[in-house]
């Protein structure tokens, strides 16, 4: 059975003219209304009528970069290299003037926004589709991602997995660049416990994301390779990605675990809280607690002592992102390639001083 445009406006509890207006973008529309015109046209898999629908396998000159925070160094270092790849010429078709217009979709980490821009994306016959950072362990989200992400494959858009895992059931539409977030976590660690850390607090990120637990793991695998587990959870606190949460995340920790020597924060923003927190209590750096970030971002080198941390080639990946979008470069074997993590030993750690 055809779905109807009055089919939309009746699951959307709106006029048939508002879904016009909100699938032509020609008028000015509450955002409330359009996210939930956006999912009705979603759940019923509404393909416009006419003309527009015998293009609906067609792919426009348009490319969708989803990041999670664009103020965040981490996605904007990805997103401006893959836009510097896509707006280039040539994207392996074989015709003159290849070049794409990159739109940078910022979700603020909200699955619904993810699924909506996708869900826009789509209307617009997005030529590839470019997801990057951590994904969010939620299985119900998980499965609408990857059935929406095969309808994009279907119509002819590229999917590339950027920093992030792929999804369940997506390895055959989708390439994936993943970091080694959980090895480059454990190298980090093991440097702390060589230089005599024993006591090592840790600031993690959102329990539900991806790039949180693969870090985590590759840190407690170190603690437990040295024989100094069993009290993780006393030692760890959790938070988002953002200076706030690692200034006030440390302060619990050297609250609650006075003798902690070392904190690793995860990532090099959570890192100068926890630094700021730390001075807020009197205690050097290095001397007194050592600190540790991850990522490698600009400013961790111009840090007061420069921070240890785990570089991420973030660039590198957002350029080989773009080139695969652009269909510029052959997928890696399998469609996944992992990407090391380099430690990079600062002046934010050393030896404990008691």
């Amino acid at each position: 059975m055809t779905v109807t445009l009055a089919d939309v406006a009746a699951r959307a509890r709106v006029s048939p003219a508002t879904v016009s207006r909100v699938l032509n973008g020609n008028y000015p529309v509450a955002s409330s209304t359009r996210e939930r015109v956006l999912r009705a046209v979603d759940e019923l898999d509404y393909v416009l009528n006419g003309p527009a629908s015998s293009l609906a396998a067609a792919t426009s000159d348009l490319v969708g970069i989803l990041v999670n925070d664009i103020a965040d160094p981490f996605f904007g270092i990805m997103a401006g290299a893959a836009q510097s790849e896509i707006g280039g010429p040539g994207d392996g078709s074989g015709r003159a003037g290849g070049e794409k217009l990159a739109v940078v979709c910022n979700t603020g980490g909200s699955p619904e926004r993810e699924l909506t821009y996708l869900t826009l994306l789509q209307r617009q016959r997005a030529a590839a589709v470019v997801l990057t950072g951590g994904a969010l362990e939620d299985p119900a989200h998980q499965a609408a991602m990857a059935a929406k992400l095969a309808k994009l494959a279907d119509a002819g858009t590229r999917i590339v997995f950027c920093g992030r895992p792929p999804l369940p059931d997506t390895d055959a539409v989708a390439a994936a660049l993943t970091f080694d977030n959980r090895g480059g976590a454990r190298r980090l660690t093991e440097h702390l416990i060589a230089l005599g850390h024993r006591r090592i607090g840790y600031v993690a990120g959102p329990l539900e994301r991806t790039t949180t637990r693969h870090r985590l793991e590759g840190h407690r695998e170190a603690m437990a390779a040295a024989g100094l587990q069993g009290d993780e959870e006393n030692l760890t606190e959790h938070g988002p990605y953002d200076r706030g949460s690692g200034y006030d995340a440390t302060r619990e920790l050297l609250r609650r675990a006075p003798d902690v020597t070392a904190v690793v924060a995860a990532n090099d923003t959570v890192a100068l809280g926890a630094c700021a927190a730390v001075r807020d209590r009197g205690l050097r750096i290095p001397e007194d607690v050592s600190v540790a970030g991850f990522d490698d971002l600009p400013f961790s080198v111009d840090a007061v002592p420069a921070l240890t941390t785990v570089r991420l080639p973030l660039f590198e990946a957002g350029a080989r992102a773009g080139r695969l979008a652009m269909g510029k470069e052959t997928p890696p074997p399998g469609g996944i390639a992992t990407i090391d993590a380099e430690l990079m030993e600062r002046g934010s750690t050393a030896p404990p001083s008691h």
